[in-house]
């Protein structure tokens, strides 16, 4: 590949075709939803938070329900996405910002859903991708970390480092994409300890798997 840009741009390309319909992700049918679901997978496969909000969201339909909730009820509620405590804190203070700032609706706007307790940067530029089309940055989670220097579409290895690289090669509406594919193939192929090199349809363009396959 002639430089770093046209190589992304065949990662990105190859994993489309790969993987017609990527995921899964958290299940989610309004804001307010999505935010409670991807504050839910800290730490938690999505597979599980589906499981946890099937329930939960008939529980808990709107921002108040959250505000109002009993903290040890929701604890239970929530116990299988793991770190519970914290999760039921943040999700309590999330339903009274959006009660008593934001008339019970999620923010259309980055910095105001940034400002909610437990939710980063990841976070946020999820739901404003999902809920309202606004592509405001790549998502960076373990596998986007993981995987951006293995495929050397970055040098560093801080989360923010990251995605801005990875903003400086891809298109601002490919942003979602990015982080989807990467997800995908990181939980199929790239894996943490023992990526399957032999089995990955981006080893040519892949530094990491070149050096692998030479060993």
């Amino acid at each position: 590949m002639a430089n770093t840009k046209d190589r992304a741009r065949e990662i990105l390309n190859r994993l489309k075709k790969t993987y017609p319909k990527p995921g899964p992700f958290v299940e989610w049918s309004n804001p307010l939803e999505l935010v409670v679901g991807t504050v839910l997978s800290a730490q938690c496969t999505d597979e599980r938070v589906n499981r946890v909000t099937k329930n939960l969201f008939k529980k808990y339909r709107t921002a108040k329900d959250y505000m109002d909730a009993d903290p040890a009820e929701l604890e239970q509620d929530i116990y299988q996405t793991g770190f519970y405590k914290s999760k039921a804190r943040y999700l309590c203070g999330i339903g009274t910002i959006l009660t008593e700032k934001f008339d019970g609706e999620v923010p259309n706007d980055f910095e105001s859903i940034l400002s909610f307790p437990g939710v980063a940067r990841k976070t946020a530029h999820i739901v404003m991708a999902k809920a309202f089309g606004k592509y405001t940055g790549v998502a960076v989670d373990t596998h986007v970390m993981r995987m951006a220097p293995r495929l050397g579409l970055t040098k560093h290895v801080e989360q923010e480092k990251i995605a801005k690289d990875l903003e400086r090669l891809f298109q601002k509406e490919e942003y979602l994409h990015v982080n989807e594919y990467l997800i995908t193939h990181g939980r199929a192929i790239c894996i943490p300890r023992k990526p399957k090199c032999g089995e990955c349809v981006l080893l040519d363009v892949c530094p990491t798997g070149i050096l692998n396959s030479k060993r």
